[in-house]
């Protein structure tokens, strides 16, 4: 297999089994906290510990070589799924914490395989993680709804079945991916005119002297990560946090009170209206794998805010949907508007972290790519604090409109 294959479908294999666990959770997320609580619930403990990570990773992640980061995200998420998927139904502090756990896993993989990507060609290493990622919301969501509506497996088994899925990432890292030299990554030190203010008072002792060092060049190198995190904010990093806010809040915030009779819908794919939920992540998720695919195939799109700005319009009509019966009277053009929202969000991924890589100076691209994953983390996070209001509201002016099936139970 040529070098460039094997980059390609390296980095595809750590895109899919890294975020595929994430997918799961968030499809499972009605079967895992009941119709009763908001789905945000399983939102936040999905995006949290992943956000924390990508937050204070700049600051330290390039001390940690990429073979011990392996090892530890395949641990973290492997035991995530394990609590997961063996504790009880009315153990919901225990689920979060196994979600937590998988969550810390997702983000610290997404942050490092995307910096991964600064050491082999980059629009192949790019497009086959961003591949990768969106393949792991069409399989992820697309498992999960045969082995649930179809197959009829028990919801512990079908997430057992999904806790060895990362052991591919070791394979893929260790015996497919070409090898290079990624562990002498980036050292992000103080500016040599930045040592006049580490210069020691006369005087002082050599503990103290160590210590007010070391303090001053930690502050020196919070500042100096910061100052090269703010180019990034306004031209990548603001888009796609909006971006995300829109399709999460659609996600997991209206979508769960987009719902229609159950014989006006197909019976052959949906018998209860938690079958409904997981239908829409699967087109979603269809149309992210569509959309973070299409790099691979020359399709380019730079104007990000466009892409922002359409997706904010999908929020307005979802929710105008939720409220008032309106637009649609049957779920099939919402199905549509499903999947083209999976596309916007998807294609504003993509473009993103190829719009870094082909703006950002090279010596700073591996510090970007990281930087700039924080903001769907970020976004997803803002969705799912609104999403806990949100959902409760819909669901109770639907009620009083006499439409009570979002407070019906997952197997009616």
């Amino acid at each position: 297999m040529r070098e460039i294959q094997r980059t390609f479908l390296g980095f595809f294999i750590f895109g899919l089994l890294n975020n595929i666990l994430y997918v799961v959770i968030l499809s499972a997320a009605i079967d895992l906290v009941g119709a009763s609580t908001p789905k945000a619930v399983v939102l936040l403990a999905d995006i949290l510990p992943s956000l924390t990570i990508k937050l204070l990773a700049p600051f330290f992640i390039h001390f940690i070589p990429y073979r011990s980061r392996i090892w530890f995200l395949v641990g973290l998420s492997f035991a995530g799924m394990l609590i997961i998927s063996l504790t009880s139904q009315d153990a919901i502090a225990s689920k979060v914490f196994g979600i937590s756990l998988a969550s810390l896993s997702s983000g610290m993989g997404e942050l490092s395989f995307l910096q991964l990507t600064h050491y082999y060609d980059e629009k192949c290493a790019i497009g086959g993680f961003s591949s990768g990622s969106g393949g792991a919301g069409l399989l992820g969501s697309f498992l999960f709804m045969v082995l649930t509506n179809i197959i009829g497996l028990p919801i512990w088994g079908a997430l057992l079945s999904f806790a060895v899925a990362p052991l591919g990432i070791v394979f893929a890292f260790f015996y497919l991916l070409p090898q290079v030299s990624p562990d002498s990554a980036y050292q992000m030190l103080p500016d040599l005119d930045s040592i006049d203010e580490m210069r020691v008072a006369p005087g002082m002792a050599a503990n103290e002297a160590n210590t007010s060092i070391n303090s001053n060049a930690l502050m020196i190198h919070i500042k100096t990560t910061l100052k090269k995190v703010y180019p990034l904010f306004w031209p990548y990093m603001l888009p796609l946090c909006t971006v995300y806010i829109g399709e999460y809040t659609i996600n997991q915030g209206i979508s769960p009170t987009l719902l229609f009779p159950l014989d006006e819908v197909p019976s052959w794919l949906i018998q209860s209206y938690r079958d409904i939920y997981v239908v829409y992540g699967f087109l979603y998720q269809l149309g992210v794998f569509i959309s973070r695919s299409s790099v691979s195939f020359g399709v380019r799109f730079r104007q990000l805010y466009v892409l922002s700005l359409l997706q904010t319009i999908n929020v307005g009509i979802t929710l105008i949907q939720s409220l008032y019966d309106i637009p649609f009277t049957k779920i099939w053009f919402l199905l549509l508007l499903i999947f083209y929202e999976g596309l916007l969000g998807g294609l504003l991924y993509v473009n993103t972290f190829m719009s870094v890589s082909e703006q950002v100076a090279k010596d700073c691209r591996e510090f970007s790519m990281g930087s700039v994953g924080i903001s769907d983390s970020f976004g997803i996070m803002v969705a799912g604090f609104i999403n806990l209001w949100l959902e409760t509201k819909l669901c109770d002016s639907q009620v009083s409109r006499g439409r009570s099936w979002c407070r019906t139970g997952i197997s009616d």
